[in-house]
């Protein structure tokens, strides 16, 4: 069987951008970045002045990634694309990992379901993943369950505090399950 994948999203998970601004949580840096993506959003305003991006990162969770990347191949699905691996992966000690690319405008999701959820079952291709979003819920995996035949785990993450040992330990137990001898 295929290891599963493990889909990671940044802004909530690794960079708990909803935390009070003025209190970075504990266990994280914060680092200062200008990704095109940023730029962008300040159309007509000079790539020089456009103010940095504020991202908090917490290196240890690069360690725990690079963990469980033995039981799992890590795919970025992110809006960051592949500034994720310019920018996230160096932070983290991540290599760089394939990208999640997203339908371009991103279109709604049906019954509630996130807008990343249909191009992730279709890049999951059949085979089981993880994954770790702020912006998933109960209509998400209704939808996963009713159109993924493989087992999927989603994590919602909390963007104000980012991944804890919980989510981990999750995401190591269903890695677990899904490579134990079945009877």
């Amino acid at each position: 069987m295929e290891r599963p994948l493990l889909y990671l999203d940044v802004d909530g998970p690794l960079n708990p951008y909803a935390a009070k601004p003025e209190r970075r949580p504990e266990g994280y840096a914060t680092h200062r970045m200008k990704p095109e993506g940023w730029i962008a959003q300040h159309p007509g305003t000079p790539r020089a002045r456009v103010k940095p991006l504020r991202v908090w990162l917490n290196t240890d969770h690069g360690r725990r990634l690079r963990e469980l990347a033995g039981r799992y191949d890590l795919v970025w699905a992110t809006t960051w694309g592949v500034e994720a691996n310019t920018f996230i992966a160096p932070v983290l000690g991540l290599p760089d990992l394939p990208v999640v690319k997203w339908p371009s405008p991103p279109a709604a999701g049906p019954d509630g379901t996130s807008w990343k959820t249909r191009p992730l079952l279709a890049h999951a291709g059949g085979r089981p993943f993880a994954w770790v979003d702020d912006d998933l819920g109960e209509p998400d995996r209704v939808f996963v369950a009713s159109h993924h035949r493989a087992p999927a785990l989603l994590r919602h993450v909390d963007p104000r505090y980012g991944l804890h040992d919980d989510d981990f330990a999750a995401l190591a137990h269903f890695a677990r399950l899904l490579s134990a001898p079945t009877a």
